[in-house]
């Protein structure tokens, strides 16, 4: 099977479902952006040595494939897209368990910190920063269109879990984080 299809050539796709939409839709920037997001994560991947976090880490990326099914697949009153999964409050749920779990051994948090430290910790701070556009886009992605109201709050949630992952990524590797200089 050939990789490309051509159909694409005149600056259009296809959702789930078969309707074309220009390739800079709204739509096709919330999931292209959910994209960059779970790639940088691969790329976090790459630099942690913690299987835990590794694991937790891959578990977002194949989570993230279900958040842009979801953002591809236009929603329908006659129930054909039924076979996705949509992210639910369920997820949100687990995405603050996991906040919680991974808050309670840092240490209290008494200034404001930059994106670094370790590499892992950058890349996930990096993750945190691409997850939060992908809420901005799915947020004027939900003006036009009935997207439900669980994304928003999951990418919400996502990019505090990242926040909280890159200080324990710093945490575990005894690397301090980097502490902003008024």
């Amino acid at each position: 099977m050939k990789i490309y299809t051509k159909s694409g050539d005149k600056g259009e796709t296809s959702l789930f479902g078969g309707q074309r939409v220009s390739k800079n839709d709204v739509r096709i920037e919330s999931y292209g952006t959910v994209d960059e997001l779970n790639s940088i994560l691969g790329m976090a991947i790459c630099e942690i040595e913690n299987p835990e976090l590794k694991n937790l880490l891959i578990s977002l990326q194949n989570e993230l494939f279900q958040v842009g099914s979801d953002l591809a697949t236009p929603r329908s009153d006659s129930g054909k897209d039924s076979y996705i999964k949509r992210i639910d409050g369920n997820d949100v749920v687990r995405l603050e368990n996991l906040i919680d779990r991974y808050s309670e051994n840092l240490p209290e948090l008494k200034y404001f910190i930059l994106p670094g430290g370790s590499r892992g910790a950058a890349w996930l701070h990096m993750a945190r920063t691409v997850c939060r556009r992908a809420e901005r886009k799915v947020v004027e992605l939900n003006i036009s269109i009935d997207i439900g109201d669980a994304l928003v709050v999951y990418l919400n949630r996502l990019s505090d879990l990242f926040f909280v992952l890159a200080r324990y990524a710093n945490y575990i590797t005894d690397t301090p984080d980097v502490k902003w200089q008024k």
